[in-house]
């Protein structure tokens, strides 16, 4: 007689644990850089969170509303590094976690990617296409083939 399992779809097992750890990283850190009130961080998204194994460290990716790494994230990374120690203490205290990890911020580069591919596309869509340097098979020497030619 086999056993069967009454689980029900969409319940904790369904997924790794690592992959559980992340969404919760994820939405811990997300909840609490909206409750904290510095407008450094006004226009940041948490994009998603990878927790190493070990639960040493785990690397939060964000974006914001400039899209990418360039000189004006340095105050939201100057915001990020500050508020390091209370988004930590949050995750410990609502992840019941026997370690809490390290956290470090890195920017999503995914939007300038596909930003920068996206002017490339275009770039090349508004192109006009070069003039050919030879003669292709229809050579002006030689006229056109006409029906009557076909036929005999």
């Amino acid at each position: 007689m086999t056993r069967r399992s009454h689980r029900t779809p969409g319940t904790r097992r369904d997924y790794p644990r690592t992959a559980r750890l992340n969404q919760l990283v994820h939405e811990i850190v997300a909840e609490e850089i909206e409750r904290i009130d510095d407008e450094r961080l006004g226009f940041l998204t948490v994009v998603g969170a990878e927790v190493e194994s070990d639960l040493r460290h785990a690397t939060v990716h964000y974006t914001t509303l400039g899209g990418g790494e360039s000189d004006d994230d340095a105050p939201v990374v100057e915001a990020l590094a500050e508020h390091r120690p209370r988004l930590q203490s949050a995750i410990g205290r609502q992840a019941r976690l026997k370690r809490t990890p390290e956290l470090t911020f890195r920017p999503d580069t995914l939007i300038r990617q596909a930003q920068r591919v996206e002017e490339i596309l275009r770039d090349l869509a508004t192109e006009e296409p070069s003039e050919p340097s030879e003669p292709g098979p229809a050579s002006p020497a030689s006229p056109p083939a006409t029906p009557a030619d076909r036929e005999g």
